[in-house]
Formats: structure tokens, sequence, C-alpha cells
């Protein structure tokens, strides 16, 4: 048993290579509303992050401001995508230290962070190749999102298209490795395997995949974890899970909304 526990899906971060384009995107074309802003004028000195919001899902699309950065070298790498997933916890300090006890490599120690509308706590661990999972904890927040972040003032709509939460986040491995980041789950964060399927179940004459869903206790967190299978035709072996984690350059992380 954890000492801690997850109420769900906080925001998911996308490092991206034009954040203020991508923004535009997210909000003309899926219809999420920019709700937060953090950059040079807010004492960001090495990154801009726009806050998109659509009623239960949270993303941040954050882009580098200086050369030969960590962000901008996991975009040369991998181009746009998921850095981290986050959880909203009610006890972020406690996350960290039971997820690092078990075993997890601690990225961000528990961090106070406060302004004038109260304090949060984060927190910060490595999951699967580069991506990361933080633990916020905001009860002692109305902030718009987190401290270090202003609310968004430009006079933009969007028309929602019915998004209301993340469903699941999915985690593509290479063959051979689900099981290990599944045993990861299982150890970190004390999650069960909520359902898995392989490839007899899912199989195509050119593809095929394994997955193993892990979930949290109260299962509000959902986190399939695929890797790929020869299809049917064996003279075919480039499954769409290989063609996933080749073109990301390394295990890849997907959200369904």
């Amino acid at each position: 048993m954890n000492s801690y526990s997850i109420n769900g899906f906080d925001h998911c971060e996308l490092y991206v290579s034009n954040a203020k384009q991508a923004a535009h995107y997210y909000r003309t074309a899926l219809g999420f509303l920019p709700i937060a802003y953090s950059g040079l004028e807010t004492g960001s000195r090495d990154r801009v992050s726009y806050v998109l919001k659509q009623n239960q899902v949270r993303f941040i699309l954050t882009s580098p401001l200086e050369n030969n950065s960590e962000i901008g070298t996991h975009i040369y790498t991998h181009g746009d995508g998921i850095k981290d997933v986050s959880f909203t916890v009610d006890n972020a300090e406690a996350a960290w230290e039971e997820s690092t006890t078990r075993g997890a490599e601690s990225i961000l120690k528990p961090k106070l962070l406060t302004d004038d509308r109260g304090e949060a706590v984060v927190a910060t661990i490595k999951a699967f190749g580069d991506t990361t999972h933080t633990f916020v904890q905001r009860n002692n927040y109305d902030g718009v999102f987190l401290p270090g972040y202003t609310v968004f003032e430009e006079d933009v709509l969007a028309e929602p298209t019915g998004l209301v939460h993340i469903d699941h986040v999915v985690g593509n491995q290479s063959d051979g490795e689900m099981e290990s980041v599944c045993n990861f789950y299982e150890k970190v964060f004390g999650w069960h395997r909520f359902w898995s399927v392989d490839d007899k179940d899912i199989t195509t004459e050119f593809s095929a995949l394994r997955s193993t869903v892990m979930a949290n206790d109260n299962e509000t967190i959902k986190m399939p974890i695929n890797e790929p299978a020869d299809g049917l035709n064996h003279k075919f072996r480039n499954s769409s899970i290989t063609t996933k984690v080749r073109g990301y350059n390394m295990w890849q992380c997907q959200q369904r909304i």
C-alpha cells in the first residue's frame, strides 16, 4: 500500500519546436483554450510554455529559449513529443520518497513553489526512455495552474471539440521490453495489471502487438505498455509499434483522450 493517493492525470507536457504555433493549432483545430503562460516575462530564462485546457485535459507545450539545452536535445532526438506525464497526488513528497526508495531514479526532488495564490509541491522521477513522471500536489493552491505561470491574457476563443479527460497514456516499447517496464510500475508504484492481449488477439497480415495495461489502485490511471510482434505474413516484420519506436528513436509515449 502507498502512503499517498493518485487522483488522476494532472497534465502531459510536450516538448515542441514552436510552442506558440503549436498552441495556436491546439486551440483552432482541437478546441483547447490557453489558460496560462510562462516565459521571459515571468522570469523563465531557458524555456517558454503555454498551458492549454479543455474540460479535465491539460497540456503544456514547451519550447527552448537556449541553444544546446536539454529541451532542444529532446526535440532533435525525437521530434515534437511527450516529455512528462504528470499525476495529481495528495502528497508529492511521499510519492517521490516511496518511488525512489523502491528503485525509481530521481529527476527532481520535492520542490515547493509559491506565489500570491498559495503553494504547490512538485517532484519528478524517471519513467522509461526519456519520459518522466511528475507528482503534482496543489491542494493549497488556487491559481490558474502552478506558481511560475501567469494567466494567459490574450483575448482568444476556442470551440471545444468534446474532449473530456485523458483516458489512458500509452508507452510503446521495443520488442522484449514490455515486461520489464510493467515490472517497473508494479515495483515502484504498486500498480496492478488491469488487462492484457498478445499477438494472438491483435494481429493482421502485416502487423501485431502485445500489450499490458497497468493501472493504479483506484484505476483512475491506466497506462498500456505495448511492444511489437510479427504479423501473419512473416515477410513483413515492421509492426506499427516498431515504426513508432524507430521514428521516435526510443520508447515512445502516446495519450488517448
